[in-house]
């Protein structure tokens, strides 16, 4: 079962909605004994940093998220699931992330003709092999909704960029640590291959 950490955020339903269709056993959750029993771990996301973070506390979620990580349950963060795994973000600042991976999340930079919030279709630059990307073309286009982009400190854990404004970190992979800035539930047939591809990790 792919455990899906309920804490109101917007995209949850659409998150399980692609899971079943891909044949998925997914449920919505924020109870802690069926997440840390979960074969698999989302943290989906949509709104603000701070908010967020709120509830997760609120939920008595952050401890619960950390123990995931831990027992080294495969954990993928979504969009603003991504941005709260790392250690502060400009949108609120002050307010810590989960600090589950090194680096800031950081406004996307004004330029002209380009708009923000960054929403439509970019494509991949892979940067290393990837378990959650494996399989797919490269420069494979995926949808994005977001204003605030990833700056990761170690470089290493880069699965994928893209350009817009400036270079985005849009992919990151560590460990059982699995995390994209856009939405694969949104992104057709390459995002229901890469939800694939998660789900298929350690069933190799």
């Amino acid at each position: 079962m792919i455990a899906i950490i309920d804490y109101d955020a917007g995209n949850l339903k659409s998150v399980e909605k692609a899971l079943l269709y891909i044949g998925e056993d997914a449920k919505i959750t924020r109870d802690r004994e069926e997440i840390l029993h979960a074969d698999k771990v989302i943290l989906p996301g949509v709104g603000a940093f701070g908010d967020a973070m709120e509830k997760l506390h609120r939920y008595q979620l952050v401890d619960t998220i950390k123990e995931v990580v831990a027992r080294k349950i495969p954990l993928l963060g979504i969009c603003l699931g991504l941005q709260l795994l790392f250690e502060e973000s400009d949108e609120t600042k002050g307010v810590p992330g989960l600090s589950i991976l090194e680096g800031k999340i950081i406004r996307i930079p004004d330029k002209e003709g380009l708009k923000i919030p960054h929403i439509g279709w970019n494509s991949l630059h892979f940067t290393k092999e990837s378990k959650l990307l494996k399989g797919l073309d490269p420069e494979s286009y995926v949808y994005f909704v977001h204003s605030y982009y990833l700056k990761a400190k170690n470089v290493e854990e880069v699965a994928a960029t893209t350009q817009y404004s400036t270079a985005l970190d849009v992919a990151v992979e560590k460990d059982n640590i699995f995390a994209c800035q856009f939405h694969p539930e949104k992104s057709g047939e390459v995002g229901l291959k890469i939800l694939k591809n998660f789900a298929e990790i350690g069933r190799e």
